[in-house]
């Protein structure tokens, strides 16, 4: 590990938790950087406790780490104490493991996570003292790449990154690595690399691709300006999830991470096609693990990390067509290591007595279904395919099992959403506190407390709901009211999310690039860490909107046409528009579609795996 130079030791001191800096976790890869022929800095633009939450971090680092030739370090978005201590003493932004700042890196690459963490990517560029825009930049700097789900619509950031990666990066990043390694050793321009890399499946060049818009300001059409150059970008898929096998060991944060435990990924996709919910689509098709290699290399994780609690994680776990199987086989040895097996994601309608008994040998962990709307009609809508009957049965196991808080997930803004709806939130909370002092066998001496989380809204690219207008703020904030003023019992907390930042991010979930503008000039007037409630500043946002000549509003709260060229139509993330259209369409008439492995919708994501997701003529459920 490197030496701490007497600079780095001054602003140590300075600040609140000197260890989000200092490196020298549990875990921790170090390499001879003369003897490497790659070094990426891989960054995550927010916190440590947060970057270190993230598993696609531990995934790729463990991944591009077992090439001896090859050296992936850590680098995150320093507090406000660290930033002001790095700018007065000079101290450019460095990865935690060799403190080498990121201008010695060949590639620097960041995760797109969530729209609201944009300012922050241009913040720590700045900090390193590395050009924010691309066009800026030759060969004789990093290659700046990003990845994650925010690139399913790239345009917003696409000036400030020379490559961006649509979908699973697995081996992505692994042909990324090698064509940089070749690149180096034959001394190519920026040019003869960009080129190289595009032909490599799931690279976006945005430099590579022109867009021309309508007088009206929508978008014309996105056509590329090299010979070669695909004019879709298809996203880059793992197509059997055992030939990557888990991470066996993990960086183990010295700093308290927001989630700090083991993780096992234990299937990618989800089969139910909620109409809101982006990552249902853009990670479909729906691949699991076995539960063998789940279950061995859990165990070999736990062991060399010490951690005594482990989370099965994806999108749905409770849909894993083995998941009795998977549990079963960490239990053979899980209880007697003391570690004990959460389940993050399960679903209401197929939480059963079986799954509380398997995942409670330990300890317990806490309870949360998403319900997502408060009456049929509209769970009907987002074809969320969830009963009362069903919610009521989950809660009536939990009780019995001993359970006396259950948290239940909301959303506020969705399409033909009513007051009514709104109203049915509340009622739906009533009822799971009622339903616990019917039950005779309920833990006794005890109340029960429904905590209700309500978020707001906001229409995403690649879901059926992309032609939606979001809900105004005002609207959201009569509807927060409406909902409290509902609610009658101090059995019931509430909380909902703040509609400023949303409607922010609704903005650049489905803008174009010329948001870039936008982003840099919020940027330089200040504004980053816009995820942390004490520095978003919407004014700030409003102001660089209008500095810029960008209405906002044209954004988030215009509905878009059914067969509108948008923003992100050069990018495939194997859903068709077609099925796109269907499903909304449906929505509108709160018909509900099947899950896929029950019935195949059409959707287009199977030409990833070039053949059926699902043989139908076994019952996976």
């Amino acid at each position: 590990m490197a030496e701490f130079s007497p600079k780095f030791k001054e602003a140590l001191s300075l600040v609140q938790k000197p260890g989000r800096y200092t490196g020298g976790e549990p875990g921790s890869v170090y390499k001879d950087k003369n003897a490497v022929d790659v070094r990426m800095a891989f960054c995550f633009p927010d916190t440590y406790e947060i970057g270190m939450s993230f598993l696609g971090e531990k995934i790729l680092y463990d991944l591009l780490n077992r090439h001896e030739n090859w050296w992936c370090e850590r680098a995150f978005m320093p507090w406000t104490d660290m930033k002001v201590q790095m700018e007065r003493l000079d101290i450019p932004l460095y990865c935690l493991e060799s403190k080498d700042p990121l201008t010695a890196f060949d590639i620097v690459g960041f995760s797109l996570e969530y729209e609201l963490c944009y300012t922050n990517i241009l913040a720590m560029l700045r900090l390193a003292g590395i050009p924010l825009r691309a066009e800026d930049r030759d060969e004789h700097w990093p290659l700046i790449i990003a990845g994650g789900p925010c690139v399913c619509n790239a345009e917003p950031m696409a000036d400030f990154f020379d490559v961006m990666q649509l979908g699973e990066g697995e081996q992505m990043l692994q042909d990324i690595c090698a064509t940089v390694e070749q690149g180096k050793k034959l001394h190519w321009t920026k040019e003869e690399l960009l080129l190289a890399l595009a032909k490599i499946p799931g690279v976006y060049v945005p430099s590579f691709y022109d867009v021309t818009y309508l007088p009206d300001g929508r978008v014309q059409a996105i056509t590329p300006n090299r010979p070669g150059i695909p004019a879709r970008v298809t996203k880059a898929i793992v197509k059997d999830m055992d030939a990557y096998e888990p991470p066996k060991n993990f960086v183990v944060p010295i700093v308290g991470a927001v989630q700090d435990r083991a993780c096992v990924e234990v299937l990618r996709g989800c089969v139910r096609g909620c109409r809101f919910c982006q990552a249902g689509q853009i990670y479909r098709p729906f691949r699991e693990r076995s539960p063998q290699m789940i279950s061995d290399c859990a165990r070999e994780l736990c062991r060399n990390t010490g951690y005594d609690e482990l989370s099965l994680t994806s999108l749905s776990t409770s849909d894993h067509s083995r998941l009795e199987e998977i549990l079963d086989a960490l239990n053979s040895w899980a209880e007697a290591d003391h570690v004990s097996l959460s389940l993050p994601s399960l679903r209401v309608d197929n939480f059963s007595q079986s799954l509380v008994e398997k995942t409670t040998k330990v300890r317990k962990s806490g309870l949360t279904f998403a319900a997502e709307a408060g009456t049929q009609r509209l769970r009907d809508v987002i074809n969320k395919n969830v009963t009362w009957e069903q919610i009521e049965r989950g809660c009536r196991i939990a009780f019995s099992e001993g359970y006396t808080s259950v948290k239940l997930y909301f959303m506020m803004g969705l399409p033909t959403e009513t007051m009514e709806d709104i109203k049915g939130i509340a009622d739906t909370a009533q009822k799971v506190v009622d339903l616990f002092y019917q039950i005779p066998d309920r833990p006794k001496g005890k109340g029960v407390q429904v905590t209700i989380s309500v978020a707001c809204f906001v229409p995403k690219p690649d879901t059926p709901f992309q032609f939606c207008a979001q809900d105004r703020r005002e609207t959201l904030r009569e509807k927060q009211k409406y909902l409290l003023s509902c609610v009658h019992s101090r059995k019931i907390k509430v909380n909902y999310h703040d509609s400023a930042t949303s409607v922010l991010e609704g903005v650049f979930a489905k803008g174009d690039r010329r948001l870039g503008r936008v982003i840099e000039t919020a940027f330089e007037n200040g504004a980053f860490f816009d995820t942390w409630e004490e520095y978003f500043d919407y004014d700030r946002w409003m102001d660089a909107f209008a500095t810029c000549g960008i209405d906002p509003d044209f954004y988030n709260y215009r509905a878009m046409g059914l067969e509108e060229v948008t923003p992100w139509s050069h990018l495939d993330v194997g859903v068709s528009h077609a099925h796109l259209v269907r499903e909304y369409q449906k929505a509108l008439k709160a018909e509900t579609t099947q899950p896929c492995n029950r019935q195949c919708s059409a959707c287009g994501a199977n030409k990833l795996l070039g053949g059926p997701c699902f043989d139908y003529s076994k019952n996976l459920l």
